[in-house]
């Protein structure tokens, strides 16, 4: 509060008070909100662009080794916040449908590594460059620095929820 008994909405979160009932942080929840419920349902839709029989829960995880190619089923585990039973599981099924495949890791004989399949990396980067092109439509109006900064501010905002 200033002085004048006006708030600016620049009060740090652990400041006396209430921050979270800020006028700054209850839009943020709400756009959050909006933003992460679409997100889950494009998530699907692509899900099901790349094969029909694939679990929404399992598009990340192509994404993931399509950007940073072989990993092992721990590493991909521990990104995508679940337990080894269920990366099993979803490894299984992944190579069922001939997206993935594992190979023996070459650095330790008894670990193995996961890798898209030459038809997995065609229908990830198909999907993908299908879904830049609809923010490309979408966001047609938007100066290319404010698209910049928005990917900026989101990744700042991911490297936080790290923590």
């Amino acid at each position: 509060m200033h002085e004048d008994g006006k708030d600016d909405g620049h009060r740090a979160a652990g400041a006396a008070g209430s921050a979270v009932d800020q006028p700054a942080f209850l839009a943020l929840e709400r756009e959050l909100t909006v933003l992460l419920r679409r997100a889950r349902a494009n998530q699907g839709e692509m899900a099901r662009e790349v094969h029909p029989d694939l679990e929404s829960s399992a598009y990340g995880l192509l994404v993931r080794l399509d950007e940073c190619g072989k990993q092992r089923a721990t590493e991909l585990a521990a990104y995508i916040g679940v337990g080894k039973a269920t990366m099993s599981r979803q490894l299984r099924a992944l190579e069922e449908l001939g997206l993935v495949a594992r190979e023996p890791d070459p650095a330790d004989g008894r670990a193995w590594l996961v890798a898209l399949t030459q038809e997995g990396q065609d229908r990830v980067r198909r999907v993908r460059e299908a879904r830049r092109a609809r923010y490309a439509g979408r966001l047609a109006d938007w100066d290319t620095h404010e698209v910049t900064e928005l990917a900026r501010l989101l990744h700042q905002l991911n490297r936080g929820m790290e923590k």
